[in-house]
């Protein structure tokens, strides 16, 4: 029982991690309609930059000043990059996106080298939060999750009860309204595109501790992310939530699972061939987001909550 209820809490922080670095990319699709593949760069750019500031000025600083400084490269790029491809259409956005993501990580080579990087947990939040039957639930992670749940709380706020959340939602839909009514609607996009990226950051700076920091993390946790994305319905934050916990914790559950495959055709079908049946449940692992994301496109390709349509 209580290995259940550790990894069911594990399952949640991972999930809500990635929930953090899946709302930015949620974002700026929603409002912009860019998918942007470089978010998983950024998110990288921000885990080696924390890594950085943390090392000189702690790692408290560490989660304001590199956020701020990624989200500034970010509204760079759409104020100088993608603002000029725009008028060209979703593929040329998509291509310049997918090209920033290589000079991102090739930056990230030339600047911190291949050599992987570790990310020590803050004195403060070293340590378990608390214990149960011996096994216990860090304080790193519970912090994790009060950031995450914070930062969905925020977004809520702006996007749906202040005046600059009816400003960004009417410029998506009106842009010659909202530009009559004086509002600089290029502004709005890119400090959307901004925010976005900052909120990537973010959660490579809270995820460095617990993940290994090196140039290939961006191909990792990208291929994930899209999942998320996709399985929750482009566009739709509360989707991205949902499919960010169901990865989180069914990945964290066969992780810990020593259950292996020829146990499991034993209980629902037919014994399957010596090669297969040896292989664990924990050696497969990696695959499970990616059946989710298979089995999510054959049933409902607009993901659990999607808000576009897949033929428009």
């Amino acid at each position: 029982m209580q290995s259940l209820v550790i990894n069911l809490l594990n399952g949640v922080s991972y999930g809500l991690l990635l929930f953090m670095l899946s709302a930015g990319l949620t974002l700026i699709f929603s409002m912009l309609g860019v998918l942007n593949f470089a978010h998983a760069s950024f998110y990288m750019l921000g885990a080696y930059m924390g890594v950085s500031v943390a090392a000189r000025a702690g790692f408290w600083s560490a989660l304001v000043i590199a956020p701020l400084v990624v989200g500034i490269v970010g509204a760079t790029m759409e104020r100088w990059l993608l603002r000029r491809v725009r008028p060209h259409g979703h593929l040329a956005e998509l291509l310049l996106t997918f090209g920033a993501a290589y000079l991102i990580g090739e930056a990230v080579k030339l600047v911190w080298g291949l050599p992987a990087l570790a990310a020590p947990v803050p004195r403060a939040l070293d340590g378990p939060l608390f214990t149960l039957y011996g096994a216990g639930f860090s304080r790193y992670r519970a912090f994790m999750m009060a950031v995450s749940i914070a930062m969905l709380a925020a977004l809520y706020l702006v996007l749906r009860t202040s005046k600059t959340g009816l400003i960004v939602r009417a410029a998506l839909t009106h842009a010659r309204a909202v530009e009559a009514l004086g509002h600089n609607v290029p502004r709005v996009f890119t400090l959307v595109f901004a925010t976005g990226t900052a909120l990537a950051a973010l959660a490579g700076v809270i995820g460095a501790p617990l993940f290994v920091i090196e140039p290939a993390m961006a191909e990792s946790v990208g291929s994930i992310v899209f999942v998320v994305v996709v399985t929750g319905g482009l566009g739709s934050l509360g989707g991205a939530l949902a499919a960010s916990l169901v990865v989180g914790c069914v990945q964290t559950f066969a992780v810990a699972s020593d259950t292996s495959l020829g146990t499991l055709a034993m209980w629902i079908g037919p014994p399957m061939p010596a090669a297969w049946a040896s292989l664990s449940v924990a050696q497969l692992a990696p695959l499970v987001p990616y059946v989710l994301l298979v089995a999510m496109l054959a049933l409902r390709p607009r993901g659990l909550f999607g808000q576009r349509d897949d033929e428009t």
